[in-house]
């Protein structure tokens, strides 16, 4: 894949970011249709730390691939295949979170849309609630958590790009921003049911926090460099 860079995020990545969260939401794959808006999932899990945090953003590209017809994941340099997005500072982040992006999500998702055929474990009404409830974030974990891990992340490579390193390089180079700024760790969740997503993080270094639990893991790596 020599046609690969990892670059920071521009503001016009940011409809194809969306996009890949959308082909990534569904356990690690794609939910397109799978909610009654395709906008539902990246309003909650990307586009909120694209907005808070852009210098924290890092998409993957794809100097050289070339889609037929349209192409939503088409960016000014090539095709935008993975990202990853990161809060800085997650206490912050939620009272950003409530000030900044509350309003207008509840003006674009006032209440859950028609049902579709897909019948998601994580619920268009879950999905809603969660995207006007930001303290979730905070909610549960330890003190000590945020103090050692204070920021949080999302990861996200269509499968195109997986099984290529892209996802190491993408942590590290956050990893690397973060320290820079003196954030000792960062921490995430993620979906139980989607192993191969833990399968990664183990192999990268991310071990279970205090907090974490069956049904809502919490993983956490320091940004220093081992």
């Amino acid at each position: 894949m020599t046609s690969i860079e990892i670059r920071p995020y521009r503001p016009s990545d940011r409809s194809a970011l969306a996009e890949v969260c959308v082909r990534t939401a569904a356990g690690g794959g794609d939910a397109r249709g799978v909610y009654s808006d395709d906008s539902l999932m990246p309003d909650v899990y990307a586009l909120p730390y694209v907005e808070h945090a852009p210098d924290l953003a890092f998409v993957v590209v794809d100097h050289d691939a070339v889609a037929p017809g349209p192409d939503p994941l088409a960016v000014d340099d090539g095709r935008l295949i993975g990202y990853i997005v990161a809060a800085p500072d997650t206490a912050a982040f939620v009272a950003w979170w409530q000030r900044a992006w509350t309003p207008g999500f509840l003006a674009r998702h006032p209440a859950p849309g028609p049902a579709t055929t897909a019948t998601p474990a994580y619920t268009e009404e879950s999905l809603v609630h969660d995207g006007a409830d930001p303290g979730r974030m905070v909610r549960g974990l330890d003190p000590d958590e945020l103090r050692t891990h204070p920021a949080h992340l999302h990861i996200d490579l269509v499968p195109e790009a997986q099984g290529h390193g892209l996802g190491r390089r993408l942590v590290q180079t956050l990893c690397d921003a973060l320290a820079g700024r003196g954030i000792p760790g960062v921490h995430l969740s993620y979906d139980p049911a989607n192993t191969g997503a833990r399968a990664f993080y183990d192999r990268l270094g991310f071990v279970e926090l205090p907090s974490s639990a069956d049904h809502l893991p919490l993983l956490g790596i320091s940004t220093a460099r081992g």
